[in-house]
């Protein structure tokens, strides 16, 4: 059972409907009994960065999640907005996020040519930086749906999994054991977002 954090912020429902796709079942909540007892979790958001901090914190249940995750290493993948909470702060806003991945998310700092405008929108490829399960049997060909503002900047270069270009490199995976993130919407990648939904349910 995949536990699918409900926050107030997020396309909830396509994340659940495409796990449906994949023949994997899956809840909506943010009743903690439930997250409790989470075998996978998922951390969805669209939106900005100190809204979904601030969701969380009034749903207080930010200390059950660092001990579902940091504790008990239950799984976890942060889509978009969930990926940037997973950092220490972020340019957007003042709150701290969860601190579970050091580094900051940053704003793109483009040269604002025709070709590049902010927000990145659309479908862009991802560069796998070192083997992970998360990215098992992704190919040149994998791309993926994309709409951002900002993205996570680790500091441990080790933890990112995947890049993007979009005028400049940036993280667009990462994964620190049971610590997963991408920067990417898998619910509206088609089979691509499948499979590596696919893959996170099967390999951790």
């Amino acid at each position: 059972m995949v536990t699918i954090i409900d926050y107030h912020t997020g396309n909830l429902g396509s994340i659940q409907n495409i796990l449906k796709r994949i023949g994997v079942e899956s809840i909506i909540t943010s009743e903690k009994e439930k997250i409790a007892s989470a075998e996978k979790l998922i951390l969805p958001g669209v939106g900005s960065f100190d809204t979904g901090m601030e969701n969380l914190l009034q749903l207080d249940i930010i200390s059950l999640l660092n001990k579902k995750v940091l504790e008990e290493k239950t799984p976890v993948l942060g889509i978009c907005l969930g990926m940037q909470l997973l950092s220490e702060g972020s340019q957007e806003g003042t709150l701290p996020g969860l601190g579970w991945i050091k580094g900051n998310t940053k704003r793109f700092d483009l040269n604002n040519t025709s070709e590049y405008k902010i927000p990145h929108m659309g479908w862009n490829f991802i560069n796998p930086v070192r083997a992970s399960n998360l990215l098992n049997e992704m190919d040149a060909a994998a791309r993926f749906y994309f709409v951002h503002s900002y993205f996570l900047n680790p500091i441990d270069k080790s933890d990112i999994l995947a890049t993007t270009t979009y005028e400049i490199e940036f993280t667009s995976a990462v994964g620190k054991g049971n610590i997963l993130g991408v920067q990417f919407h898998p619910e509206k990648s088609h089979k691509f977002g499948m499979k590596l939904l696919k893959n996170f349910i099967d390999y951790y």
